[in-house]
């Protein structure tokens, strides 16, 4: 599965988002989310197969890590369109100050 795939759904990027402080059990991650204990490893399952994040175990833990490298070609992808909107937002912004 690609990146783009995986972040389509909102509580892969809520798993991501919790992961950027850390790494994290699955069952800390549970508790985060509105979501069963299966509901979320099937998540994390597509996020791993995405490359997205990262599994080690720690006793009987699993504990995951965020893998920022697939974030990047999405980074890529996106910065033509941050610079669309920066430059609208900077038209804009030209524009309130021509008629207050």
């Amino acid at each position: 599965m690609s990146a783009y795939a995986a972040l389509a759904e909102p509580h892969r990027r809520r798993i991501l988002d919790l992961l950027r402080t850390g790494e994290r059990p699955a069952g800390e991650l549970v508790k985060h989310l509105d979501l069963s204990q299966p509901g979320v490893s099937k998540h994390l399952k597509v996020l791993r197969e995405a490359g997205l994040v990262a599994v080690r175990t720690h006793g009987k833990q699993r504990v995951y890590s965020l893998r920022p490298e697939p974030l990047a070609e999405v980074a890529e992808w996106l910065e033509p369109y941050r610079m669309l909107w920066s430059q609208r937002l900077d038209a804009l912004e030209r524009h309130l100050e021509d008629n207050p």
